[in-house]
């Protein structure tokens, strides 16, 4: 019973005008066979604190005319569940309701990887990261009786904690960052909130791990398979064995 909703995976790089300049024709073509669907948007710099759902709604509500510069390229597989980011600044990977082990991630991340530096050739990765969204429902795992207290750490549950009636606490929020040593940090937030298309209060764990060092291209995937490692330990971190057992693992 897997709970996690998203795996991000995103590489910056000193800006490539040429991927502006010249649509990707030929990294498409590399990746075209597993991400058919493409789609484009202005990338666009707002200032201050504005939501990604909100500046994504502006961008797509511009008129053509206006949607000269900077783009973002999405490119997208036939079910809708992954998708290929590429701007002038960066690669990325998303898996939606998709990511089942970190080698099948790898997988199509090092093709996409590999594609983009041997047609755009990046001198070096000015910051790597790699976020794992979960998403607990206790309906899924059939503990929908058993309280957050019995399944989440103490240190991770909080008020939850508290002898209070079910559904007298509606959410919770917290951020935590953590130095992981090497430059690397990751940045936990977690809570209750409402699971998305549900209606049923599930407790997320949102984890960005990252670095905002050089890196070497070289070296990049061997710094992602790190954090994978470290995220592994870190949601072991906050659950309890029961919720662990509940959630059905398989020996590899």
């Amino acid at each position: 019973q897997n709970p996690l909703d998203k795996v991000i995976c995103q590489l910056r790089f000193p800006s490539i005008l040429r991927i502006d300049s010249d649509e990707p024709a030929a990294f498409q073509d590399r990746i075209r066979a597993d991400y058919p669907l493409l789609n484009t948007r202005p990338q666009i710099d707002f200032a201050g604190n504005v939501p990604p759902e909100i500046a994504k709604l502006i961008a797509n509500s511009l008129p053509v005319a206006l949607m000269q510069g900077s783009r973002v390229y999405n490119f997208i597989s036939g079910d809708d569940k992954w998708t290929v980011t590429l701007t002038r600044d960066f690669i990325a990977l998303t898996a939606s309701h998709a990511y089942r082990r970190w080698e099948d991630f790898q997988r199509r991340l090092t093709t996409v990887l590999t594609a983009a530096v041997e047609i755009y050739r990046p001198a070096f990765f000015q910051r790597i990261g790699l976020r794992y969204q979960n998403v607990l429902r206790r309906s899924v795992l059939n503990l929908k009786d058993v309280p957050w207290s019995k399944l989440l750490q103490p240190h991770i549950a909080g008020e939850l904690t508290v002898p209070l009636p079910e559904g007298t606490i509606e959410r919770i929020s917290a951020v935590v960052l953590f130095k992981l040593g090497d430059g690397a940090k990751v940045q936990m937030q977690h809570g209750l909130g409402l699971a998305e298309g549900t209606g049923e209060v599930g407790y997320v764990i949102d984890s960005d791990f990252f670095t905002d060092e050089r890196t070497e291209v070289p070296n990049a995937l061997e710094r992602l398979a790190d954090f994978n490692r470290e995220a592994r330990h870190l949601f072991h971190w906050c659950i309890t064995r029961q919720l662990h057992d509940a959630m059905g693992p398989q020996t590899l």
